[in-house]
């Protein structure tokens, strides 16, 4: 399988320039969005960032890392989450931003590749422990599959959502076509008052 090498001139779903004349720090980044099916559903996994924003777990492409891999590591670090199956390949996006953390104040322009990804249906999250440095995640959730769109946070997203959705329901309408079953039927969970699932 051919490696994938980051290359700062590939076409990304999302980018926005930059009005700096500064020279940015380039980063790559890879994360996923990662699913899961139960009885009661579809649920995505979903954490609160350090921002205090919703999003899906990503991190830095370690050298020589292939971006799947690199993926599944930052969702097993991020979520606790094993046993990943990977679906697909979503798209790469690209952000403009000032770091806060590591070089503090300097431009950043992050290329982030993005991914599907299935666990099986009884997959706990687990919250990392918080560490001295660097950034922190809140909270991680499962969310149902009709809410994350609203749930998400970061514009950037929406182009990366909207395909993981269409290629969900394009997989889910084959499976039915061959088995023969009903689309499942999604309901609506109890969520307590910091809007999380019980």
């Amino acid at each position: 399988m051919k490696k994938e090498l980051h290359n700062s001139t590939r076409r990304s779903i999302s980018s926005r320039q930059s009005n700096s004349s500064e020279r940015p720090r380039t980063e790559v980044s890879a994360g996923g969005l990662v699913f899961k099916r139960t009885r009661r559903g579809i649920y995505f996994a979903m954490l609160k960032d350090s921002f205090g924003k919703w999003t899906f777990p990503k991190g830095h492409v370690r050298r020589g890392e292939a971006y799947d891999k690199a993926a599944e590591r930052e969702i097993f670090e991020e979520t606790g989450l094993v046993n990943v199956r990977k679906v697909q390949r979503l798209g790469t996006i690209d952000i403009w931003f000032r770091d806060r953390f590591v070089y503090k104040g300097r431009l950043i322009h992050k290329y982030i590749h993005y991914f599907l990804f299935e666990v099986p249906a009884d997959s706990k999250l687990k919250k990392p422990k918080s560490q001295d440095h660097g950034e922190k995640i809140q909270a991680v959730s499962w969310v149902p599959v009709y809410a994350i769109q609203k749930r998400s946070t970061y514009k950037d997203m929406k182009k990366v959502i909207d395909l993981a959705l269409k290629n969900f329901k394009n997989t889910e309408t084959r499976t039915r076509q061959t088995s023969g079953s009903p689309p499942q039927k999604s309901v609506k969970p109890q969520v307590d008052q910091k809007g999380e699932i019980t």
